[in-house]
């Protein structure tokens, strides 16, 4: 068994990481850690889990007890947190803040599976990618690779509210969320960082900008991406035929051993993907036009069923241990 701790245990991320960790066949909570909800039931603050656990929030940090522990931190706590702690050096770190995503004079691995599952192995900290990043990167890996992204990339994504965090706020609150939309961090949200960092990775350089507008949507959980590669134009029709047909075969290649981001010949929506761990990829080509969609969910594919993934390859058992989850039908 995999022993587990969760710090930051009492918000979104941490109420979905503890629901799939008790379903997970290979994993054992040992502590879930809220300094305000100490003593508290996890039920309690998380009630989807009433009838499934009597585990309580504590406020101990027994790190000699597990193997991994997850930061469940908002950003920029994690590397404050570890400044006034010391955690084991045998204990696994997933951190899903945004601390150490961006390569430097750290040892993390940045946890984007389609592209570094032999480094997440050999992995001892991970940091888990962000859910905008998540979405964004897995729409345009595949033309990374064929060497497209040479002029600036257009990328409009819609989130749930859930990916503002369980605090409440102005813009989170039903009677402003719902029927409503707006855009917040045009051309300048975190990840954009992130997101240029792995296309460059496979690309080998980044020579355009990704223009990013991201949406607040009038829903709870889920993320839905378009973004527009515009394409070189060929000399004749017969060579622009053979590169579309090169880009649609790399979309379905580049995904297909992957354990969850799957290529979908058919137009995609959010509800195939919402409470999975599902990433779904579709594009189409018009003229020197590609446009891709992804979808994915913000909370799962996005941060913890993620995180659960890239824990299952540290530690090197089956990668879809504990997060084969279902959509919904309706």
């Amino acid at each position: 068994m995999i022993r587990i701790g969760i710090l930051g245990a009492a918000g979104y991320t941490g109420g979905e990481l503890i629901r799939l960790l008790l379903n997970h066949p290979q994993a054992e909570i040992v502590f879930a850690n809220s300094e305000s909800n100490a003593g508290n039931l996890v039920s309690d603050v998380h009630e989807g889990l009433v009838g499934d656990t009597d585990l309580r929030f504590t406020s101990e940090m027994p790190f000699e007890q597990v193997d991994v522990v997850f930061f469940c931190f908002g950003h920029g706590k994690s590397e404050a947190f570890l400044q006034e702690h010391t955690i084991p050096s045998h204990v696994k770190i997933i951190d899903l803040a945004q601390d150490f995503r961006i390569a430097g004079e750290h040892d993390y691995v940045y946890g984007l599976p389609e592209i570094n599952r032999e480094r997440i192995a050999r992995a001892k900290h991970v940091a888990n990618p962000g859910c905008f990043a998540t979405a964004i990167q897995l729409a345009l890996l595949p033309a990374a690779y064929l060497n497209l992204l040479k002029d600036d990339i257009s990328v409009n994504a819609i989130t749930g509210s859930t990916g503002a965090g369980q605090k409440p706020s102005a813009t989170t609150h039903f009677s402003w969320r719902v029927d409503n939309m707006s855009i917040y961090k045009p051309f300048q949200h975190q990840h954009l960082a992130e997101i240029c960092q792995s296309l460059r990775q496979v690309q080998g350089y980044l020579d355009a900008s990704v223009d990013f507008i991201p949406y607040r949507g009038p829903f709870a959980r889920g993320i839905f991406c378009t973004a527009v590669v515009r394409l070189p134009r060929g000399n004749d029709e017969q060579t622009e035929q053979q590169l579309h047909n090169d880009i649609l075969n790399a979309y379905r290649d580049f995904y297909h051993d992957a354990a969850f981001t799957h290529y979908s010949e058919a137009p995609i929506d959010l509800k195939q993907v919402v409470n999975t761990n599902k990433a779904l990829v579709h594009c189409e080509i018009f003229g020197n036009k590609l446009l891709v969609t992804s979808a994915i969910d913000n909370l799962l594919k996005g941060a913890v069923g993620q995180a659960v993934q890239n824990m299952n390859i540290m530690f090197a058992i089956d990668e879809a241990a504990g997060i084969r989850l279902k959509a919904s039908a309706f």
